[in-house]
């Protein structure tokens, strides 16, 4: 029997099911985020996205591929009258297993999003792909994921568009194919589903048995973002969600980000904004124009404020 649709969801979870669906294309009412790298077809039209505040165009016949760990939701839909558009979503340990990735790992883990041509992919192989999983025939499904591996190692290969650029753009180093990533995907699983606790490099690095200094290089070595660059990432991105969906206060906000002190949240979040919390909420309540988009890109680099030592056991971020 065919699987459900929404199994794969694995609500407050890192890492979701595998999964395709195949739709008539529809805006979101509300931004959501899940543990997958999701892909996108639309076969008429374009579609409007906003992810993490960041304004995406999706043109038709080009797979757009992204982190959906990131808050996402389609806002905008144009001349796709009588369009089907069909999503794959890919657990993130999965992507993050592959190996030969390069630049594109580092992309999509750093807030891009991209889009995959023709040379690629093209809709009969996605309707097959569709097909192979709604068959409910685990060999059928394991091909699927076999062969969307290998799609992924052409595109890093030949190459993508690029639509939203990632937060940090950095050429990939010749030895990453060699990292094991698997200790790095226990990291990366344990951060995002304890991203509202206190986290340091001693008790992320204790995950997976591993040293703090050797836990700390290694993360950066695969995601290209240190641990604590990271941690801090994602407590922002539940920390502006928080400030436009809820009506919880900036102190209680700060807290249930996972920021150990409201100095410690404030100096980070106007650092990357350029603002404050309580002018961000306000600006948006008002529906001003002005002051920094809904987004994480940083107006500077993102830096480590008031913390000595990612790899002291003792330290919380």
């Amino acid at each position: 029997m065919p699987r459900p649709d929404r199994k794969f969801y694995a609500a407050g979870k890192a890492f979701g099911r595998f999964g395709i669906r195949a739709f008539t294309p529809r805006l979101m009412d509300a931004p959501h985020s899940h543990g997958h790298i999701e892909f996108n077809w639309l076969t008429e039209g374009h579609m409007d996205y906003a992810l993490d505040g960041g304004s995406v165009r999706v043109a038709a016949r080009k797979l757009a591929v992204f982190w959906a760990g990131i808050p996402h939701q389609s806002v905008g839909l144009a001349g796709a009258e009588g369009a089907r558009q069909l999503n794959i979503y890919l657990p993130m340990d999965a992507f993050l297993e592959m190996g030969q990735m390069g630049r594109l790992t580092e992309t999509l883990m750093g807030g891009g999003v991209i889009a995959l041509g023709p040379d690629c992919i093209g809709l009969e192989t996605l309707e097959r792909w569709h097909a192979d999983y709604r068959s409910g025939h685990a060999l059928r499904a394991d091909l699927v994921r076999a062969e969307i591996a290998t799609m992924l190692r052409r595109a890093a290969l030949v190459g993508w568009e690029s639509l939203l650029p990632a937060w940090l753009e950095k050429p990939g180093s010749a030895g990453r194919g060699q990292a094991p990533t698997r200790y790095v995907v226990r990291m990366v699983r344990h951060i995002v589903e304890n991203i509202g606790e206190p986290l340091s490099a001693g008790r992320v690095a204790a995950v997976v048995g591993l040293n703090p200094n050797y836990a700390a290089t290694l993360f950066t070595r695969v995601m290209h973002i240190s641990m604590q660059q990271f941690i801090i990432r994602l407590r922002l991105i539940r920390a502006r969600t928080l400030l436009f969906d809820t009506r919880e206060s900036v102190a209680n906000i700060a807290f249930l980000s996972g920021f150990s002190s409201q100095s410690q949240f404030h100096d980070h979040f106007r650092r990357a904004y350029g603002t404050s919390p309580s002018q961000m909420r306000q600006a948006s309540r008002e529906g001003m124009e002005q002051g920094p988009p809904r987004s994480l890109l940083p107006q500077a680099p993102l830096q480590v404020l008031n913390l000595n030592s990612i790899t002291s056991p003792s330290l919380t971020t």
